[in-house]
């Protein structure tokens, strides 16, 4: 994977997938796309929260930012991955159950739907209360090719298995060749 796409409508929700964009982006070298998509009627130039946004990737990440104007936004994150040959999207989800989703509709789901790549949705691990207030999110995360808690991405011994196996697959098509 050398291109991912990170949606980002800096909700806090959307910040829980930024991390796992960022670290994604650091463990396979790739390079990142920041899209922000606006009303039709708004501004389409970059806002000053994307560039801050692409700054806390530091210089380790290539970065590219990216405002599309349209609705809906399903459709206009789907169209920037086809343009830009995206490996990999990923989204923040709101967690939205019911009426709500009904209503509101759920940019993640059309994405999963309809992206040309495999789309990574990211659940908002904030915890709600019994009067609905964020709380605090949640420490870790879970590795996901063993599921066990990390607090990286992806677990040592999962990370250092990945690394083999692709050490591995070079050496035999350097025999091969």
């Amino acid at each position: 994977m050398r291109q991912i796409l990170f949606a980002t409508d800096f909700s806090a929700c959307s910040e829980e997938a930024r991390r796992v964009a960022r670290d994604y982006a650091w463990q396979l070298g790739a390079r990142i796309h920041l899209l922000h998509v606006v009303w039709p009627t708004a501004d389409p130039t970059p806002k000053p929260q994307l560039q801050a946004l692409a700054a806390e990737f530091g210089s380790d990440v290539p970065v590219v930012t990216a405002v599309e104007s349209g609705m809906p936004v399903a459709e206009r994150i789907v169209d920037y991955a086809e343009r830009h040959a995206i490996d990999l999207i990923v989204l923040g989800t709101h967690g939205r159950t019911g009426v709500s989703r009904v209503l509101i509709g759920s940019v993640a789901e059309r994405v999963v739907r309809t992206a040309p790549c495999p789309v990574l949705t990211v659940p908002c691990r904030l915890r709600r209360g019994p009067d609905e207030a964020p709380a605090a999110a949640l420490p870790a995360y879970h590795c996901p090719v063993c599921a066990r808690p990390s607090e990286d991405l992806i677990c040592e011994p999962c990370r250092a298995r990945i690394r083999g196996e692709a050490l591995e697959r070079k050496r035999r098509e350097e025999q091969g060749r």
